[in-house]
């Protein structure tokens, strides 16, 4: 498969404060990969690094064969980066429809193919970001994501908060796009077996730095070694 995305001796955080050091990885054309750690390693600091919030103080970033380090992020997601963040940032203002016509670009993910993914999108088509529940603004945030018709999808925590009922469906959606779309995933998930199941990669980040590189379910399979790598000390 091509190389869609290729970390470089990354170092990168918030203004002189460095959060993330020495990340190399890279990432094929249909990838899935688990980002997994404790809690305040790293893992959302890198995924906003990739959509260029974050000041980049050594390294580089390549995506679709091409440097990004520097670019603005609405320029990184013309070129097909996709980012579901953590806050979902859904406007109180604007209905479900504005939210995905807002961002449409040409290609396979249409508003009407969002709706047959989520169905209840469909239903509330008409509604305002605040009125939604929970999960459905999370729904309509991987949906505005998908609607750039991005080569790499990034989700951050997309399950936190949610009742189990919309965990399996957005866990079925998330599969869905990996196994039968090939979209390339990049999930960031504290259910770390979860997140195993969705990907065929997975990386840990401690400390800001990578610790395990490897394949999910080796790392599924082995619960001890999983335990030490994320759980809390």
């Amino acid at each position: 498969m091509a190389e869609l995305l290729k970390l470089e001796s990354v170092a990168a955080g918030y203004g002189d404060a460095v959060v993330l050091e020495d990340i190399s990885f890279s990432l094929a054309a249909g990838a899935s990969l688990a980002l997994l750690g404790r809690n305040g390693v790293g893992k959302t600091t890198l995924l906003v690094t990739l959509m260029g919030q974050t000041r980049l103080h050594r390294g580089s970033i390549e995506f679709l064969g091409q440097d990004v380090s520097r670019l603005a992020t609405h320029r990184r997601a013309a070129r097909g980066l996709g980012w579901v963040p953590q806050e979902r940032l859904v406007f109180p203002s604007l209905t479900v429809a504005e939210h995905l016509s807002a961002v449409a670009r040409p290609g396979r993910w249409t508003r009407e193919r969002v709706y047959q993914m989520f169905p209840r999108l469909a239903e509330r088509s008409g509604n305002f970001g605040n009125q939604l529940s929970g999960g459905e603004q999370q729904m309509l945030a991987i949906g505005r994501a998908l609607m750039i018709n991005p080569q790499l999808l990034l989700l951050d925590e997309p399950m936190e908060g949610l009742a189990p009922l919309i965990v399996l469906e957005l866990t079925r959606a998330i599969r869905a796009l990996v196994d039968e779309d090939g979209l390339a995933v990049v999930v960031v998930e504290q259910h770390a077996q979860l997140a195993l199941s969705l990907t065929r990669t997975a990386l840990v980040l401690d400390r800001g730095r990578i610790v395990y590189q490897g394949e999910s379910a080796v790392l599924a399979a082995d619960p001890t070694r999983l335990q030490q790598l994320v759980a809390v000390s």
